[in-house]
């Protein structure tokens, strides 16, 4: 069992008899308090969705879930539903818009990499692999004799992410995104 301070983001966690998905953590070292630091996670329940916040000690113990991940790639949408299939064994599963709607902005049909994760055989969430391949599907005119060092403009991509990339880039180029910064890394 895990100390509070040892709970990283997107675990599972049992907690009061539900299961919930650590989404967010904050660390707050209160002033005068003798001892540690707080965490106020922000977890979601597997099951209902339903969200709350809690605040732990860093000493206070918590039981993690088992936590499931599985290799997928991006099947079809299904008006709120986004249905996943696993690469190895070809289950689908269904995720809602709103439990995904940050990694929708880096998945195309073409995405490699991605993982679901399971609790109790129920998919809660997306993980993404670092950098992704996309393709620009607006943005101004590329400059002549703008370099890769230059200035930058912003770039509307196929999925609706907007990106700042280099001057030289223009609509149609397929390039790296670094998932995590959201930011351009080259050409792909």
């Amino acid at each position: 069992m895990p100390r509070a301070s040892e709970i990283k983001k997107n675990s599972a966690v049992e907690y009061e008899g539900q299961v919930y998905f650590v989404r967010d953590i904050e660390r707050s070292v209160p002033q005068g308090r003798a001892g540690g630091s707080l965490y106020r996670m922000r977890m979601y329940d597997v099951v209902s969705g339903n969200k709350i916040d809690e605040t732990f000690k860093d000493s206070d113990m918590l039981n993690l879930a088992d936590l499931v991940r599985r290799p997928v790639t991006f099947s079809y949408s299904d008006g709120e539903e986004y249905v996943f299939m696993d690469t190895e064994d070809f289950t689908q599963y269904s995720l809602s818009r709103d439990a995904i709607a940050d990694e929708l902005l880096f998945i195309s049909e073409d995405t490699q990499g991605v993982i679901v994760i399971l609790v109790s055989d129920a998919p809660v969430a997306l993980t993404l692999p670092p950098t992704v391949e996309l393709d620009i599907e607006e943005t101004d005119p590329s400059v002549k004799g703008g370099s890769a060092t230059a200035r930058t403009k912003p770039a509307k991509l196929t999925t609706g992410l907007v990106i700042q990339v280099p001057e030289h880039i223009s609509t149609g180029d397929r390039i790296k995104i670094n998932v995590e910064e959201r930011k351009f890394l080259s050409r792909a």
